[in-house]
């Protein structure tokens, strides 16, 4: 279902996938009421349907419920296909309840923020709004959810084809990023210069195509797979 409004109308063009063509309808008309620029341009209620009208529509940002008409959690199946479809999707999912496995789950499926129904729907829109500016959207207790787990399940970062892009020091390194590590703690701990530190850093930046210690934390969580015994045994 795609809205009356034209999307040239607006700064920034939308879809709204939710569970039922009522809830997206509602969300639309709330978005639109903001005042913030916003246009939704098409709506979804299954997966197919938001691979379909990101097609034809080819919104700005994508806003997907977690759980859509297809199923539980078919929100991320969407997400994931979209991305894998199209790697410039900018997808922020919305979670009814937000727990630690579950934002991690959105970001490893390739989302770029993460919004709880429970906070206030202004803060939605600004997240949009930080989105389309090339910014990730995620808060203080959810970057700790990715820390958490990329020190429980410390990832090997590979590329679609499974071949692993950094080096045994470089996975090294990324994991006492993920630890919180300062770059002279980091220094301590490999016994190296922190000047090489930095080096291997930008060097890992450069790699993966991120620019700081966020960015490189949610590209572990969206490119790793959890490390196995002989992992990572490239020097």
């Amino acid at each position: 279902m795609v809205s009356s409004v034209n999307a040239s109308e607006s700064i920034i063009s939308v879809l709204v996938a939710e569970s039922c063509a009522m809830s997206c309808e509602l969300m639309a008309a709330a978005l639109e009421r903001n005042g913030s620029g916003l246009a939704v341009v098409a709506s979804a209620t299954d997966t197919s349907e938001v691979i379909n009208s990101y097609v034809t529509a080819a919104p700005d940002i994508c806003i997907v419920g977690a759980n859509l008409k297809d199923g539980v959690s078919s929100g991320f199946k969407a997400t994931r296909e979209l991305r894998s479809q199209s790697s410039d999707a900018r997808v922020i999912l919305l979670l009814d309840v937000e727990q630690p496995q579950t934002v991690v789950d959105a970001f490893r499926a390739g989302a770029v923020g993460v919004f709880s129904r429970e906070e206030p729907f202004e803060v939605l829109c600004k997240s949009i709004l930080k989105v389309h500016e090339g910014q990730f959207w995620i808060i203080n207790r959810q970057i700790q959810y990715l820390v958490d787990s990329l020190k429980d399940s410390p990832p090997a970062i590979t590329d679609a084809k499974g071949t692993q892009l950094l080096t045994k020091r470089e996975q090294g390194l990324v994991h006492l990023v993920a630890e919180g590590r300062t770059n002279k703690e980091i220094s301590r701990e490999l016994n190296l210069s922190e000047h090489t530190v930095r080096n291997y850093l930008f060097r890992i930046f450069n790699k993966l195509g991120t620019s700081n210690r966020l960015e490189l934390a949610l590209y572990a969580i969206n490119h790793g797979q959890t490390m196995r015994e002989g992992t990572g045994d490239r020097s």
